[in-house]
């Protein structure tokens, strides 16, 4: 039983981490770009950065966690066994998304309160 719910498990995991991640990258560019000025070069390649360890993080969270399951003997104790692995994923998701726009919003405040000076 264990096996059949790693599948599902990672299956799910792998589903969602891959179209919110997406959601990310396109979706981020603009921050990322007015923190960046409109320098859209420099802008892309952390875009892209910032989506392939979203991946890592994400992917390898969902992997190790497979580890702390116990064993499964039946139908309903693998129904309750993925849905609480796939809530975990949830609110980490939910954290770094909270955790990057905080320091989305540190940096461009620190950005705006430095003007240059005027001669």
């Amino acid at each position: 039983m264990n096996t059949i719910a790693y599948a599902i498990y990672l299956a799910i995991t792998y589903l969602i981490t891959v179209k919110v991640g997406w959601r990310f990258y396109r979706n981020g560019r603009v921050f990322i770009l007015g923190l960046l000025e409109q320098n859209h070069t420099l802008a892309d390649a952390i875009n892209n950065v910032l989506l392939v360890g979203y991946y890592l993080v994400n992917l390898g969270y969902a992997t190790v966690m497979i580890s702390t399951w116990d064993t499964i003997h039946d139908w309903t104790e693998m129904l309750v066994s993925i849905t609480a692995m796939t809530g975990q994923i949830f609110l980490s998701l939910g954290i770094l998304h909270c955790f990057n726009m905080l320091v989305i919003y540190i940096i461009s405040k620190r950005n705006h309160s430095i003007q240059p000076l005027k001669s």
